[in-house]
């Protein structure tokens, strides 16, 4: 596919509607994207015509269905790189993803050993991290942040020692939109033997990820924000730690043998599949996949790229308003204030609602973040493929239409 942005319009039929008589312009895909028509198509086509249980079904569509989900398992592969098929996870999301790690870490994690995230995180990545150091005994650290936002990496020298077992960060901040440098922690946190877990919620949509380059030891992601179905995500483990790691759940298709007395279990990737699957929505992950390759991921970033510097040049004009993380590397997302006295971030976007344009206000569940910068929340703009710059000369006329009317 050519990249022409008219095209990919109109392959999403959310756009035709209006919202309190206006073009919905929307604006919040770090919560969850808008779906192109081949993926709803997706959806349709496996419960018109594929709809069974997979795995151990001997007929014909259970057949179907189970080379159709594993197919799409091997394009999720591809698409991080990942070295074997069996290292890729089907998950409810990144919320589970990491909910997993936390919990089968409970086998390997000790009294005074440390766990490492940073002051950025979502709280998806951090309560797992504080529920397991409860349960073990463990000691959970912070990289902190600096004034700017940025997280300040070099104090994770005397962060790191002998009794790190995990360094868990987001690769980009779903509150900020900050890139944040994975490849380093990656780097300091395996010459002391911790494992590295990224979460790749907001960088799988934008960025190319190259998991063998990039060497986590997790990669865990959610499939919503990148265009496939709510209910779907990844987690991505190299196959010598998650072999070496406990089942999470048990109960069906995890299992090897079961006797009254004890069980075995499945090999990769099905020890960590118990039940029955979102089959549908592992299949649809793989046809948004599909979706992102014929655009192709270097194209989808440099459009969003351009997206967030034409919106940080045209906020940054108006002398109103602050924008957190600035001047930092950006992918993604802006998220900015207006700095009046007594104006909240929701008084923002409920005026911008009435213009039909959907952004996220509030704390973007990243409270230490918002501590940090003692505010509230944020308003937050956040880009997909399909937006456009004129959309965000919209926005802006909004935002000074809030100015006017809250100054």
């Amino acid at each position: 596919m050519n990249f022409k942005l008219s095209d990919i319009r109109s392959q999403f039929p959310i756009l035709d509607r209006e919202v309190n008589g206006n073009p919905l312009i929307y604006m919040d895909n770090a919560a969850t994207s808008q779906k192109p028509q081949m993926v709803l198509d997706a959806i349709e086509n496996y419960y018109g015509k594929f709809n069974a249980n997979v795995h151990r079904g001997i007929h014909t569509i259970s057949q179907e269905a189970t080379i159709m989900m594993e197919d799409a398992r091997e394009k999720v592969r591809a698409f991080i790189n990942a070295e074997h098929v069996h290292e890729i996870i089907f998950t409810k999301g990144t919320t589970e993803g990491i909910n997993l790690v936390a919990n089968v870490l409970r086998e390997v994690i000790k009294p005074g050993d440390e766990i490492i995230t940073t002051e950025i995180e979502h709280h998806s990545n951090i309560v797992p991290w504080q529920m397991l150091c409860e349960r073990t005994g463990a000691k959970l650290k912070y990289i902190p942040l600096d004034k700017n936002g940025r997280l300040q990496v070099e104090k994770l020298d005397e962060l790191l020692t002998e009794k790190t077992k995990l360094v868990t960060i987001n690769q980009i901040s779903n509150a900020l939109g900050v890139i944040n440098p994975v490849e380093e922690i990656i780097t300091k946190a395996h010459q002391t033997g911790a494992w590295v877990l990224i979460d790749g919620a907001q960088s799988i949509p934008h960025t190319k990820v190259d998991i063998q380059k990039l060497d986590a030891d997790f990669f865990i992601f959610s499939g919503h924000k990148m265009y496939a179905p709510t209910g779907t995500g990844i987690l991505y483990g190299k196959e010598n730690i998650l072999n070496e790691l406990p089942p999470f759940h048990g109960g069906g298709e995890m299992i090897k043998e079961v006797w009254m007395d004890h069980s075995t279990y499945a090999g990769l990737p099905f020890k960590f599949e118990a039940g029955t699957p979102n089959i549908e929505g592992n299949i649809v992950l793989g046809t948004a996949i599909d979706f992102m390759n014929e655009i192709g991921i270097e194209n989808i970033h440099q459009h969003e790229n351009e997206l967030v510097q034409y919106t940080t040049e045209k906020l940054s004009e108006l002398e109103e308003i602050i924008i957190y993380g600035k001047n930092l590397p950006r992918s993604g997302a802006v998220s900015f204030n207006l700095n009046l006295k007594g104006v909240h971030p929701s008084d923002v976007g409920m005026i911008l609602d009435k213009k039909g344009i959907a952004v996220r206000t509030g704390h973007h569940c990243a409270q230490p973040i918002m501590r940090h910068f003692q505010i509230p929340g944020t308003v937050r703009a956040s880009f997909a493929v399909f937006n456009t710059k004129e959309e965000v000369d919209q926005l802006i006329a909004g935002v000074k239409q809030a100015i006017r009317m809250l100054a």
